[in-house]
């Protein structure tokens, strides 16, 4: 702060609020003057010409005032010109420190939009490359497998179903098993990572959940639909790297999945970013495709949720609710009603 004020050519005093009139040295030699000017005409009259205080008439007495009282006049009216002079110099170096500050103030800003605006570009391009590997890497998913224990799973195992009587039921039992039944289940780690997204083309590990939770059906609707939200938002400057939503305590996530709506749940709203806000709502009032995608990811957001809360820890709940996809539900939500 010292070195800013030592490079700027405007005193700070220019900057506060101008004070009261107080006694200058301008008036200080106006009375000096005054006061050297009247002594003088004193000594003058009393002194040096006694003879003139006799015998004077009304004119002579008239020039005489005149004569003392003139030039103490003019004195004032110089002083007065001089200090109204000084403070308009003070209003102009004033007014023009605040020109200078507007100015510096628009330069920076100027700059942050520049900057801003070459940063949105390179993150549109971050996405679309990790879009593009991940519509490549859904090629390989029917080679790819892996092992987990059910205990992991991000929910819970289906019942067994009831023993065949006869050879014929088994038959068509084995036959008609769906292929997703036979995968292993997806574990919690891989489901709460693929929500997130890899953050960039060298994440390996994140493409791996990604590609493990495309093979559960169910994870596969709801990555899709955050997907397709994430990459509308975009087109908008909304990232969900840049919200900070307030922290939210896992019981009232367990609420909201328990159905509980209003007051108690209304803590997941806790977006606070007004731009965000505000685009977001113009666009879900003005684009239907939007509004239609929205909608659709807040109902596979909702279903999934409830599966994953019947077995998941206070933690894995928190750590769901730093992925960019609950990000992108509670800020969809509180901008649909979803927590009122």
């Amino acid at each position: 702060m010292a070195d800013e004020n030592e490079g700027n050519s405007t005193p700070l005093g220019l900057y506060e609020k101008p004070q009261a009139a107080k006694v200058t040295a301008i008036e200080v030699i106006a009375v000096a003057l005054s006061f050297v000017w009247l002594a003088g005409t004193v000594l003058f009259f009393l002194v040096l010409a006694p003879e003139v205080s006799k015998g004077t008439d009304n004119l002579r007495f008239l020039m005489t005032m005149m004569a003392v009282f003139m030039p103490v006049g003019m004195i004032w009216v110089a002083a007065t010109a001089a200090r109204s002079s000084r403070i308009m110099r003070e209003e102009s170096a004033r007014l023009q420190a605040t020109i200078d500050a507007m100015r510096r103030t628009y330069v920076a800003q100027s700059q942050g939009a520049q900057t801003r605006m070459s940063v949105e570009p390179s993150v549109s391009r971050r996405l679309d490359e990790i879009a593009a590997a991940t519509r490549k890497t859904e090629t390989a998913l029917a080679t790819f497998s892996t092992t987990r224990d059910r205990d992991t799973a991000i929910r819970k195992p289906a019942e067994p179903a009831p023993a065949a009587n006869n050879g014929e039921d088994q038959g068509l039992l084995a036959l008609g098993t769906p292929s997703e039944e036979l995968s292993p289940p997806l574990s919690r780690d891989d489901f709460l990572s693929a929500l997130n997204f890899p953050e960039n083309t060298e994440d390996k590990e994140g493409f791996a959940a990604l590609r493990k939770a495309l093979k559960d059906r169910q994870s596969a609707h709801l990555i899709q639909a955050s997907q397709d939200i994430l990459t509308l938002l975009s087109q908008d400057g909304i990232y969900m790297d840049d919200l900070r939503p307030d922290m939210v305590h896992p019981d009232i996530w367990r609420s909201f999945a328990a159905g509980e709506r209003g007051r108690a749940i209304a803590a997941l709203g806790g977006i606070r970013d007004r731009s965000s806000l505000a685009l977001t709502a113009g666009r879900m009032k003005q684009d239907p495709i939007f509004r239609d995608a929205a909608h659709h990811f807040l109902r596979r957001f909702d279903k999934s949720f409830v599966e994953f809360e019947e077995t998941a820890s206070d933690a894995e709940i928190a750590a769901l609710s730093e992925t960019r996809t609950a990000r992108a539900f509670m800020l969809l939500g509180r901008v649909a009603g979803t927590f009122d």
